[in-house]
């Protein structure tokens, strides 16, 4: 399902006075819907187009691992950009995706009492692409070089990596992917900013006719999580077991799409966004086995989907530049739902 079919009642909340922020503040209990079978229903919104960033969340639902949970779990997809503060203020799902470490600080700075409540890529799937023949062996390569972005990144990630390598404003060149794919071609010193589980790397190579340079920031100190599960306090308090049973689940759905047999999984992503073939989505998932963005770092040591909060003050500390005010850290994310936890 996607984002423009939700209902009209819904997304015109804000249009009502209330705003994302003052809608999720408001008390009273916040208790999911159930389905006619009885099962629990959890409405996840992906944040954006699928891609394999979404991959466990699809296997799961694919190989039964929430409805033998007693959960109903559909996830509704939209365009880049999606308002996921406004769907969980309008109650139009209960929980979303966040992409990065961002996406719950920029929450908690607007006062929105949101949690990052499980984190299931230990590394952010960023990727900085350059032409195979450029000198450009670590990130502390890139002064003086154009990098093309999305907006969006300019909002976030290049936050980080400009005050990490002292960068200049001048560098970010945020445009459309079509702009950025031509400057990139056309332009030798350019980097372009990808994602790895969107399958970028193998993209820009069809697209570019040669296979560019990647570097991946989180293996150079980057310290973001991604494909996070954001929750309203309110939701979780209220859902408490449904909210373990899904991170359970997500967890068995993560690990039999990256190490299992991810097909049926696939098969739900290529249908919910026809742009990924195949091809492409097994190519990223052995990128995702091979570089450990699933199972590495943090889960490596305390399971699948696993947050701590040496992870969390670093990340704070390296992008306090990014917020008028620097929110605290430690609202943005709670690992009481994990499992083991609670």
């Amino acid at each position: 399902m996607t984002f423009d079919r939700l209902s009209r009642r819904n997304l015109l909340l804000g249009a009502a006075g209330l705003t994302a922020v003052s809608a999720l503040s408001a008390c009273g209990r916040a208790e999911a819907p159930v389905d006619e079978s009885g099962r629990v229903r959890l409405r996840l919104a992906a944040g954006g187009p699928v891609t394999a960033a979404h991959g466990g969340f699809y296997q799961a639902i694919a190989t039964g691992a929430y409805e033998r949970r007693g959960l109903n779990v559909e996830i509704l997809t939209g365009a880049a950009g999606a308002d996921v503060p406004a769907l969980l203020a309008a109650s139009a799902v209960e929980l979303a995706v966040g992409a990065d470490s961002f996406a719950p600080m920029r929450l908690i700075a607007d006062r929105a009492p949101v949690k990052a409540v499980a984190a299931f890529l230990q590394k952010d799937p960023v990727v900085l692409m350059a032409h195979p023949d450029q000198p450009l062996e670590t990130l502390s390569a890139l002064r003086d070089r154009p990098i093309l972005m999305s907006p969006a990144d300019q909002t976030g990630f290049w936050n980080w990596l400009r005050t990490r390598f002292d960068l200049t404003a001048d560098q970010a060149r945020p445009g459309t992917p079509e702009d950025n794919l031509k400057a990139f071609r056309d332009d030798p010193k350019a980097v372009l900013v990808g994602r790895l589980t969107a399958g970028d790397p193998a993209l820009i190579a069809r697209e570019a006719g040669f296979t560019p340079r990647v570097l991946i920031p989180a293996d150079d100190g980057y310290p973001s999580y991604s494909s996070l599960i954001l929750a309203p306090n309110a939701f979780a308090r209220d859902n408490a077991k449904a909210l373990r049973d899904f991170i359970a689940a997500s967890v068995e759905g993560w690990r039999d799409y990256v190490h299992g047999d991810g097909s049926k999984g696939d098969a739900l992503i290529r249908r919910a966004n026809p742009d990924l073939n195949q091809r492409l989505l097994n190519a990223v998932r052995d990128s995702l086995r091979t570089e450990a963005v699933v199972d590495g770092g943090d889960a490596a040591l305390y399971g699948l989907g696993t947050m701590t909060a040496e992870r969390w003050q670093a990340f704070a500390e390296q992008t306090e530049a990014a917020y008028p005010s620097p929110p605290d850290w430690r609202e943005a994310f709670t690992p009481q739902y994990l499992p083991g936890r609670g």
